[in-house]
């Protein structure tokens, strides 16, 4: 059989890019993911103790894209959600990202106007002009204290390099918070898939037109496919076989603990900004769910350099060379490349959706 289009990967960026082409085109679709299953490091499942997880590590939906929104909304129902987190720093919780709490919290003031938390901020900041990484982006906001106490160790730990040797877009796409609001996300759509992720990719990838082979690295069998263009949502540097060595990616261990108690945190996420420990967050995936039950589960998460690629590492001398791999891929006209691994790039699940839709020119 022939294909119109081989489509490498069952994330986000291969499932919306097969769905939106077998149902709007009449696509003839085969879909290979290396993984026993679909929808990435989206997957979420049933753990042993009857708690929906997600195996990679929380994964909260949120965006300002009432399209990216309304086309999610044909695979799955939702249920509203706002995400809270908090920092443990030296045995206390502070609201996170910062705002007016964490300010009052952490020096003993009583700020009650998002002015004075203003003019606070600016009295400690230090100017960094140009903003050139991700300590520059946060010292000229709130100055070397917060910075040091909330960012430095936690940056250093995710990312095993210091927050001057990264992009300031790392600890950018953080926000510093003159008001009291604790989410961590301010979108106007914030909710989570009401079944689970799974269960709203099966749904996107049940079409007549689509077929799946899973356990499978699509080199092995790709002399044996008849296809018309390719769709690659994997590393760049691996479609390549490495030809200008590896890119470097961050990847994630976990530790999973059920605890015989309703809740074990007082909110969904625990970041531990402190050097102590050695693991950066901690999850626990009712309040996320809205699951209920006599027991929690709860994961920890330890960044390593080894496992999947997780998170491209985004600094100045790993940019150029993911651009040695891009030039490569600008001249191949029948592979598309799209995704956080292929493109090398930090993406929500929201931007995916719209990049693979604007990609497929079908907004």
């Amino acid at each position: 059989m022939k294909y119109d289009f081989l489509i490498v990967g069952a994330g986000f960026a291969g499932a919306v890019a097969a769905e939106r082409l077998a149902s709007q085109q009449n696509k003839k679709i085969l879909i290979v993911e290396k993984r026993n299953h679909i929808a990435g490091n989206a997957y979420d499942e049933y753990d042993e103790h009857g708690i929906l997880v997600h195996r990679y590590g929380p994964h909260i939906f949120h965006t300002n894209s009432k399209k990216v929104f309304d086309y999610l909304s044909k695979f799955t129902g939702w249920r509203f959600y706002e995400h809270r987190v908090l920092a443990k720093l030296n045995g206390s919780l502070y609201p996170i990202p910062i705002n007016r709490t964490t300010v009052n919290k952490l020096y003993g003031k009583n700020f009650k106007s998002d002015e004075e938390v203003a003019k606070f901020y600016e009295s400690v900041r230090e100017k960094r002009y140009p903003v050139k990484n991700s300590e520059d982006i946060i010292v000229n906001q709130v100055g070397k204290d917060l910075y040091e106490k909330f960012f430095k160790h936690y940056t250093k730990k995710q990312w095993d390099l210091d927050p001057s040797q990264l992009s300031a877009s790392v600890c950018g796409r953080i926000p510093v918070r003159t008001n009291e609001d604790d989410r961590y996300f301010t979108d106007k759509f914030q909710f989570m898939p009401k079944d689970g992720y799974t269960k709203m990719f099966e749904r996107m990838l049940k079409h007549k037109n689509i077929e799946i082979i899973l356990n499978t690295d699509y080199k092995k069998i790709i002399n044996n496919i008849k296809f018309d263009k390719m769709i690659y949502t994997g590393p760049i540097d691996y479609f390549f076989d490495y030809e200008f060595g590896k890119l470097p990616y961050r990847s994630l261990k976990f530790k999973w603990e059920n605890i015989n108690t309703e809740f074990h945190l007082k909110a969904s996420s625990y970041n531990f900004v402190g050097k102590e420990e050695k693991f950066t967050r901690k999850t626990e995936y009712k309040y996320l769910t809205g699951q209920k039950s006599n027991s929690t589960t709860i994961s920890t998460e330890y960044p390593t350099m080894k496992g999947d690629p997780y998170y491209p590492v985004p600094n100045s001398k790993n940019h150029t060379e993911f651009n040695k791999y891009k030039n490569l891929a600008d001249r191949i006209k029948n592979v598309i490349f799209i995704g956080r691994l292929a493109e090398y790039k930090y993406y929500n699940m929201d931007q995916i959706v719209i990049t693979v839709l604007q990609k497929l020119k079908m907004i």
